[in-house]
């Protein structure tokens, strides 16, 4: 990938907001950039959809037995990575709908914890098969930060009946794009990234990691490849919106 062609993106926020489908989405999706700003200070806050439990091939597990498994490992992903908040919305794996509930669920989080920067799942995604939780995440999660989180006649309830208030997120990361804009240098930040990663052990025998790799060989790989011709080890990719002020 040519140096010109994204924008090296250097600046770290004091808050930031990772919203995503299911389980183990956030590690793979924002996990580098996600542990260097928090090294660097930033707080960080994952907004977890689904319970995902319908994200196994064993058929010994049941449902709820996922869920819960599933769980565990959630936390214990974002204790590794040093996330602060964890909020599990608990909707049911694989029937992540575009609601108005989700929506309002969403717009409650971001105007509680007040992210200057959300990343989630990129909804518009064509060049490549992309699971229909992750549009809908995308979806809400891009309508919450503008305009529903930001406006005070949208969920006015959450402003007189819970106290919060407006927020306006700054910016707008999206990975799984086709099309990035901005690089980020995660050469700090990727031994965390998997060892968050590998934290999610239900789900690791599915990560398509080629015969005679480990899950973390793959993740290396793949972000030198990012971050070649740029003056850095590793990289991530994003396509980044920036509100206006």
């Amino acid at each position: 990938m040519p140096s010109t062609q994204l924008e090296i993106a250097t600046e770290v926020p004091d808050r930031a907001m990772v919203v995503f489908a299911h389980p183990d989405d956030a590690e793979i999706g924002s996990g580098g950039v996600v542990a260097r700003w928090i090294a660097a200070g930033c707080e960080v806050t994952y907004v977890l959809c689904t319970n995902g439990a319908a994200g196994t091939t064993d058929r010994a597990l049941t449902p709820a037995e996922l869920a819960r498994k599933r769980a565990e490992e959630q936390r214990a992903a974002a204790d590794a990575i040093g996330v602060k908040h964890v909020v599990m919305l608990g909707y049911p794996d694989g029937e992540l709908e575009d609601t108005r509930e989700l929506l309002g669920d969403v717009v409650r989080a971001l105007r509680q914890y007040r992210p200057h920067t959300v990343f989630v799942h990129d909804p518009h995604r064509v060049q490549g098969f992309q699971h229909r939780d992750h549009r809908h995440a995308g979806i809400a999660t891009t309508d919450a930060v503008y305009p529903y989180a930001r406006d005070h006649l949208h969920f006015p309830e959450q402003i007189t009946e819970e106290g919060l208030d407006p927020h306006k997120v700054r910016e707008l990361w999206y990975w799984g794009m086709d099309t990035p804009n901005v690089i980020v240098d995660i050469t700090d930040g990727i031994e965390q990234q998997i060892a968050a990663l590998i934290r999610h052990e239900s789900q690791v025998p599915g990560f398509n990691v080629p015969a005679g790799q480990t899950i973390g060989e793959r993740i290396r790989r793949h972000a030198a490849e990012l971050a070649e011709g740029y003056g850095f080890t590793y990289g991530a990719v994003f396509r980044r919106l920036i509100a206006r002020r």
